[in-house]
């Protein structure tokens, strides 16, 4: 094994990569009880990472430029043509940014967690450098390392900080994921053996390569029973209620905000970049499976008495509108499905610290034990309110346009018929119609009426500094870009056209 530089610039990328969970492994030095110097070295960390990050890409990164950017190889492992190979473009940008911003607010949101401080905050780190490096990689063997990477620091968040049936949805989510990562791996060595003349990782040269049909109809499918899992589709969906409702609500930040935004950005880095025609074969029925997903989830949402299981049907069914927007082929579905990646990370994780909040001072969890919340907690009620209306596209917020613009990709794509398209606006349109039902049901059973008891808590404490400062934290963005969608769309424009240069032009 060799490790050769070969870059000519500084390492910007490989230092948002290897920062966090070098800085992780320093915890253990702490004193074991030292809650309070870990979760400040924590934070500082995390923080310290977020504003290097925006820093370098707002002084190197061209908007312009569709191109690779600040891209960065390590000859690495030569038996296996394996380089450590970084870079990123209109398409990680977001999610990079995205990474940074959650990780640190989940990091605050888990200063209640003193059990095991030094072992909690290094997988929190962990997952960080994970998630930054797998939206920046570009070899396809790092990019399943990196999202290799994520299971055990999620396994042990489960298994060790969750709730009452927290080993049965640890062992649920890493069999659903391991198992999904076999096919990833098999695809990974196989399109790495036969896309090129010389076996090669690399994404620049796997782009665009031909294959046979029926071969890539085979990798296709490979990648995407890995993507689906992690996205998630159902009917691979099961695992996700069960984890957000037995984790600790700040890996349920990292969860909803990022973790599934990865299978999503893994849809569209590897089958809709690396192999367009079989993208183009599968986009009807992925499209049909997204419609259906929109309506299913938002249908079992409504039947959910957990509260954390309901938000967690909430983002099944917003998630169809990414698939949706992928399978669009067009540029308005793929910006949207890009915007609606940035803006249900913020509104997810949003109500999933909500939650937590409302479990830490109520200590319950079934709405129909809840009720006349909005009486003693009328600050935790408002942004409840708030993100909830977000979440159900309120104009002038973040999901709005998101799931407009997705609209307007598939009414306006090329790719199906015009009765298809009519069909499938009436079903999205339908599952428009249930979102605000079960989250307003949800509000009502939550913040209105009285209940003679209520486990002991009938007065406690509101929204404090650090709650209020999360929350507003994100409730800024989602105004902001809710407000001003270009933001969003200025960062993945150009990324779009390259990708779909390749579909309209074969």
């Amino acid at each position: 094994m060799y490790f050769v530089f070969i870059t000519n610039s500084f390492p910007w990328l490989t230092l948002f990569v290897i920062l966090p969970i070098s800085a992780g492994c320093l915890i253990f030095l702490f004193p074991h009880k030292g809650n309070k110097i870990i979760r400040w070295y924590t934070l500082f960390i995390c923080l310290l990472e977020l504003l290097l990050i925006t820093y370098v890409f707002s002084n190197k990164f061209q908007l312009d430029n569709p191109l690779l950017q600040l891209s960065e190889g390590y000859k690495w492992i030569k038996i296996f043509h394996f380089d450590w190979r970084l870079g990123i473009d209109g398409l990680s940008i977001g999610p990079i940014l995205l990474t940074g911003f959650i990780t640190t607010l989940a990091t605050l949101a888990a200063w209640p967690v003193t059990r095991d401080s030094r072992l909690f905050h290094f997988l929190m780190l962990a997952m960080y450098s994970g998630q930054i490096g797998l939206f920046s990689s570009q070899d396809l063997l790092l990019f399943f390392i990196m999202w290799e990477l994520e299971l055990i620091p999620v396994y042990l968040l489960i298994s060790m900080w969750g709730g009452k049936k927290r080993l049965y949805s640890a062992t649920k989510f890493i069999l659903y994921t391991a198992g999904s990562s076999l096919f990833l791996l098999i695809g990974t060595f196989g399109i790495a053996l036969y896309g090129s003349k010389e076996p090669t990782f690399n994404f620049e040269l796997l782009a665009n390569q031909p294959y046979p049909v029926a071969l890539e109809i085979l990798f296709y499918l490979g990648f995407f029973i890995a993507f689906a899992v992690k996205l998630p589709i159902i009917p691979l969906h099961t695992w996700l209620p069960d984890t957000h409702g037995e984790a600790h609500y700040s890996t349920c930040m990292l969860l909803a905000g990022i973790l599934l935004k990865m299978g999503a950005y893994g849809l569209v880095r590897i089958n809709m970049e690396l192999l367009p025609h079989a993208h183009s074969i599968f986009s009807p029925f992925l499209v049909i499976i997204g419609a259906i997903q929109i309506i299913y989830a938002a249908l079992t949402s409504f039947g959910q008495r957990n509260l954390k299981k309901r938000i967690a049907y909430s983002s099944i069914s917003h998630m169809g509108f990414i698939l949706i927007g992928i399978s669009s082929i067009s540029d308005l579905g793929l910006n949207g499905a890009i915007f609606q990646i940035i803006s249900h990370g913020f509104i997810g994780a949003a109500l999933f610290f909500l939650v937590g909040t409302t479990f830490d001072r109520k200590r319950l969890v079934y709405l129909d034990e809840m009720g006349g919340i909005g009486i003693s907690m009328p600050k935790l009620f408002t942004l409840f309110s708030i993100f909830s209306l977000a979440s159900l596209a309120l104009p002038g917020m973040s999901g709005f346009f998101a799931e407009l613009v997705v609209f307007l990709g598939i009414i306006s794509t090329p790719k199906f018929l015009l009765i298809s398209k009519i069909l499938i606006c009436f079903i999205m349109a339908i599952g428009m119609i249930l979102t605000p039902m079960y989250l307003l049901s949800m509000l009502r059973q939550m913040f209105y009426g009285y209940k003679l008891v209520n486990n002991g808590y009938s007065y406690c404490f509101d929204s404090g500094p650090r709650e209020l400062f999360v929350s507003f934290a994100i409730l800024f963005p989602v105004l902001g870009i809710g407000l001003y969608p270009d933001f969003v769309f200025s960062l993945s424009v150009e990324k779009v056209e390259s990708i779909l240069s390749v579909y309209f032009f074969k």
